[in-house]
């Protein structure tokens, strides 16, 4: 059996997203920004995707941003944000997105910030009251706390975080890639000033992503060279990257609520089987508790194994299981996950994560059960 339980590092496309791009590939070719008939249906399409993602998140076509992805929109967000608005201090945690973290941790290099990093506990929850503190010291700051994050599934309060940005006139800025298109997202009564999509994570195509900014938060563009998106970024539009990724997020949104229900039941089966079939199995993170954590993604700590110490991904690929052991934008990388350092996580206990998706089924979350029970005692 093959499965493929990495949804979190990115999802099938969609055959219905795929139908919707597919014409924007053979017949309609022409330039958005040109004046003549070709380019004119092409822009019309891209202003009818625009305005399908600003109705569905109750935000207007003006503060929807076509981008390559979630990292450029993080980016623009940040850098951009903090440019416009004369910021100083930036407010983060150690666990976010790396295009997140780096992306801050350059502009204080640069010296146009001073970044602040709140403390997080063994769980990797944020503390709101250390957030508060340091926004009474560092009003107008920028704050960037991810919905949702990638590797442990941990949930953060929006409406709470971003009360108290407004209270104390900071730009808040979330990472919501990992929760896009898997939660409603009502930006008529949200308080965040800037969050981003990317496009894979929701089945839809890869290079594609959005940026939503507030706008009484305008801020300037990130890349220049043309007027395109609204004078917001340079450069011909990926349209067939627009196309996709607006038909996705309306796929995402018709049936949001049996796909959550499938997948948690997903979810609970795999965390009841573990627990029941493999002895000293943890959960890192919120991930094991399944009404505080991201309903896609479950990190597991598996037992110390001399056997299948730092082999762990190996033989689960071996028995042809897709996961990965923290983030895939760090596959490859020598230096173990920055999030689960952070926790303080045990370096005895092999970890990987678990991601699910509409497309997965309860055969498969057994069969890797019963795989990863097999690695488990052959040592015993």
């Amino acid at each position: 059996m093959k499965v493929y339980f990495d949804n979190a590092a990115t999802t099938a496309m969609d055959e219905r997203v795929i139908e919707a791009m597919l014409p924007f590939m053979k017949n309609h070719y022409g330039n958005p920004s040109s004046v003549h008939s070709h380019g004119r249906e092409v822009r019309t399409a891209i202003e009818k995707a625009r305005k399908k993602v600003a109705e569905l998140l109750n935000a207007t076509p003006s503060e929807i941003f076509f981008t390559s992805g979630g990292t450029e929109a993080d980016n623009t967000a940040l850098v951009c944000g903090i440019e416009t608005h004369s910021i100083q201090h930036a407010i983060t945690s150690p666990i976010e997105h790396h295009a997140v973290l780096h992306t801050l941790e350059v502009c204080e290099q640069k010296g146009k910030i001073q970044l602040h990093t709140l403390d997080v506990n063994a769980q990797g929850e944020i503390d709101l009251n250390q957030l508060e503190e340091l926004l009474k010291k560092h009003p107008n700051a920028l704050v960037s706390l991810m919905h949702a994050n990638n590797e442990i599934g941990n949930l953060n309060d929006l409406e709470k975080i971003g009360s108290l940005a407004r209270e104390y006139g900071a730009f808040f800025h979330s990472d919501t890639v990992q929760t896009m298109g898997h939660y409603s997202h009502d930006l008529k009564t949200l308080p965040v000033d800037a969050m981003v999509a990317g496009g894979h994570k929701f089945h839809g195509p890869k290079g594609s992503g959005f940026l939503y900014v507030r706008k009484d938060k305008k801020i300037h563009p990130f890349i220049h060279g043309g007027a395109q998106e609204r004078n917001m970024r340079g450069g011909t539009e990926n349209v067939i990257g627009i196309i996709g990724i607006a038909k996705a997020l309306e796929l995402a949104y018709e049936d949001m609520a049996s796909h959550e229900a499938h997948i948690q039941a997903l979810k609970k089966h795999f965390i009841e089987k573990l627990k029941s079939e493999i002895p000293g199995v943890e959960f890192n993170g919120l991930s094991g508790q399944t009404e505080k954590s991201l309903y896609t993604v479950l990190n597991v700590s598996m037992p110390p194994s001399e056997a299948n110490a730092g082999m762990l991904l190996f033989n689960l690929d071996l028995a042809g299981i897709s996961a990965s052991g923290g983030s895939a934008c760090s596959s490859g990388a020598t230096v173990g996950s920055h999030v689960l350092r952070a926790l303080d996580h045990n370096p005895e206990r092999d970890s990987v994560r678990f991601s699910f998706s509409r497309f997965n089924t309860l055969e498969e979350v057994d069969y890797t059960v019963e795989k990863l029970k097999e690695l488990y005692t052959v040592e015993a």
